[in-house]
């Protein structure tokens, strides 16, 4: 593993207390300048879906957003925290586009996954500057001591999960902690628990407001949503034998992805990743966007964890 991060036990020890940490530069501008890209494709080829609707299904098969969530940054964060071997479940561009820009109420992410034991983290790449004003991240200090509460629905106002941590819990919590803002620039990171209350407000600015939020785990944590999350994608490391399937890295495809530096060798990089976790293609009869659709459902229905 290289070090992409200097003082790592400070960040460690801020991690520990807070349940979250900030990490400046970790991505080039230019690979943001990639996934600015990809974005705007991303809406060309969905335009029927809200770009808060970016959710991980439609990583099937496209091969750059498989390279971002592998990109060894990111991946030796994760590892610090996980362990040697790690795997990605989820990956959403969390985009909020300039004026209606969708909240995302309080919320602790591990509400939503079904795992077991639950040895995750939220790797929060930020795409565009996120600010006060665009509707960045707000979190609440040394709240991923709690225990993972059931949220409940919300369907009155618009929002992005459709529910919420129960106001007591928060209004509790926000009074004895107070509430951080986590503003960043393109290519830093926000790490955080899964236990961890937080939330983001509207973007009524004329800005947009984008970041990638990866979930990772430890290779020996097992996954279980009905229906909703694929196979992980193995991303470091080996499996532990008897906890996952592994799908397959989508190979290069014009169609299914946009051009990217070091696309050229990218399926070559996908085969031994593939031979590395005895990967398997899986059933394919859905479409990315119809498994998309039924997460937008499930979410409103508060079905998630099923």
């Amino acid at each position: 593993m290289t070090d992409t991060f200097s003082a790592s036990d400070t960040l460690l020890k801020e991690y520990e207390t807070n349940g979250f940490a900030i990490l400046r530069g970790v991505v080039d501008p230019a690979l943001i300048e990639e996934c600015h890209a990809h974005v705007a494709w991303l809406g060309r080829k969905y335009p029927d879906l809200r770009p808060e609707e970016y959710h991980h299904p439609l990583m099937r098969n496209d091969a750059f957003w498989v390279r971002m969530v592998s990109d060894s940054r990111l991946v030796d964060i994760a590892e610090r925290f996980l362990g040697p071997d790690v795997a990605c479940f989820t990956a959403h561009y969390v985009c909020k586009p300039p004026y209606d820009g969708r909240p995302v109420l309080w919320h602790q992410d591990g509400a939503y996954w079904k795992l077991t034991p639950m040895e995750a983290l939220t790797v929060w790449l930020a795409v565009d500057h996120s600010n006060r004003g665009n509707g960045c991240l707000r979190m609440i200090p040394g709240s991923h001591v709690l225990p993972i509460h059931p949220p409940v629905s919300r369907t009155d106002v618009p929002n992005m999960l459709f529910s919420e941590a129960k106001d007591d819990l928060v209004a509790e919590w926000a009074a004895k902690a107070g509430v951080v803002e986590i503003e960043l620039e393109p290519g830093d990171v926000s790490i955080h628990h899964p236990n961890l209350l937080h939330y983001s407000e509207p973007n009524t600015s004329a800005d947009r407001r984008c970041g990638l939020d990866i979930g990772y785990m430890a290779a020996s944590t097992s996954i279980s949503n009905e229906g909703l999350y694929m196979d992980p994608l193995l991303v470091r490391g080996n499996p532990v034998p008897g906890v996952n399937s592994y799908r397959s890295w989508p190979r290069w495809n014009a169609d299914e992805t946009v051009p990217f530096r070091g696309d050229a060798e990218w399926d070559a990089r996908a085969a031994a990743a593939d031979l590395r976790s005895g990967a398997r293609t899986g059933d394919r009869a859905e479409t990315p966007l119809q498994v998309t659709h039924r997460m937008v459902a499930r979410l409103q229905e508060g079905t998630v964890t099923r």
